[in-house]
């Protein structure tokens, strides 16, 4: 079937929304969703300009939500009408998986990052040509067919058109202190740049009960949101040493965890820096950049630890509805950094993301549909 789909022709040219985009046709344990809305993250932007290289033409877009139209012969926890927040694809039959570690299936690169279905086939197709894909989902489309495991279904009473960035950049920040840090009450964690995903972090701390829950950033109006949402204290690193700061606000000790969002390089080795004898930082932004690191002072004499996440060592099926339990709680406000684009604003909400002008903006793809219903 002939779609509506936003394509990147080449690397770092605009989206182009053309409706002459041909849909693979759905295999047996796929689902056919018509989609509401999607996040744009900035891991579509690094598709986009050649950062992290799929190939081009390409279909972006991994932070989708929509109705399911139809279900294929295999599938067995969804219907027609169900509401889904889509995600990354899992095989399921990997070690990894088997472990209940989706975010490290031995697949992961092959289903998610190659361009194709897991199958290898095209999921999508132009004027005969192949156009490829991202997570196996590419929700910058009017309609897409995704395996079972890329969806988790939600209630039809939450407003579809927030719930998009669940399935990577709220469930990556948030699911990294979860899931991967584990803090307990008591500690304290420092969060480098307030995105969407940092911002997911600290709240994240703030339910985990950290005491100090410090939110870094250079813009004012980022770090006020950071309070509001449960940052105890927040940190301009444009106009103070961040280092510093947090030492003075933790006693000299430093924090026990920490997690990078921005993937700059002197941020990231800050990090390392602001940690007490023994804490652990958590870089998971997708950058091309290095660290440089003192394996003796810092990794050995103060045994302090440095991880990488994917995607918040998550299971969205079960850190999605966590989430929204937050949510519907007040702990979790997430909403609080979304705006909505229409559709064919895609290119004006894609720059407002990279200037930071908007922190997480979301596209209404389908501008009829009516929350709850």
């Amino acid at each position: 079937m002939k779609i509506k789909a936003a394509v990147v022709d080449e690397k770092g040219a605009d989206f182009k929304i053309r409706d002459d985009v041909e849909l693979a046709p759905m295999g047996p344990d796929d689902l056919q969703v018509h989609m509401v809305a999607s996040g744009i993250c900035h891991s579509d932007e690094a598709l986009r300009i050649g950062d992290a290289v799929i190939g081009y033409p390409i279909v972006l877009g991994h932070e989708g939500s929509g109705i399911v139209e139809k279900v294929g012969p295999e599938v067995t926890q969804f219907k027609p009408g169900d509401h889904v927040v889509l995600s990354f694809y899992a095989c399921g039959n990997c070690k990894n998986c088997l472990k209940g570690i989706p975010t490290q299936c031995l697949n992961y690169a092959h289903n998610n990052l190659s361009g194709t279905r897991p199958d290898g086939s095209a999921h999508f197709t132009e004027n005969g040509k192949p156009v490829a894909d991202m997570f196996d989902q590419s929700s910058f489309t009017t309609t897409t067919v995704v395996r079972e495991r890329n969806a988790v279904k939600v209630d039809k009473d939450l407003d579809l058109r927030k719930l998009g960035p669940l399935g990577c950049g709220y469930v990556t920040g948030s699911g990294t202190v979860l899931n991967t840090l584990k803090p307990k009450p008591g500690d304290t964690i420092a969060v480098t740049g307030t995105g969407a995903v940092g911002l997911a972090a600290m709240m994240a701390g703030k339910i985990s009960g950290c005491t100090k829950v410090i939110a870094i950033d250079i813009v004012d109006s980022r770090l006020e949101l950071a309070k509001e949402l449960g940052a105890t204290d927040v940190v301009n690193s444009k106009t103070e040493d961040p280092v510093a700061a947090v030492k003075k606000l933790t006693g000299g000790l430093g924090v026990d965890w920490a997690v990078d969002t921005t993937g700059v390089k002197a941020v990231m080795e800050d990090t390392i820096q602001m940690l007490a004898q023994g804490g652990t930082t958590a870089t998971i932004a997708v950058t091309p950049h290095h660290i440089d690191v003192d394996t003796w002072n810092d990794l050995c004499v103060n045994d302090k630890k440095i991880v990488g996440v994917n995607m918040g060592d998550s299971i969205p099926q079960i850190d999605v509805p966590r989430l929204i339990e937050f949510y519907k709680q007040g702990m979790f406000d997430f909403d609080k950094t979304e705006k909505f684009y229409q559709f064919d604003q895609i290119n004006e909400a894609n720059a407002d993301s990279r200037s930071g002008k908007t922190i997480k903006p979301v596209l209404i793809i389908d501008k009829d549909y009516v929350p709850g219903k």
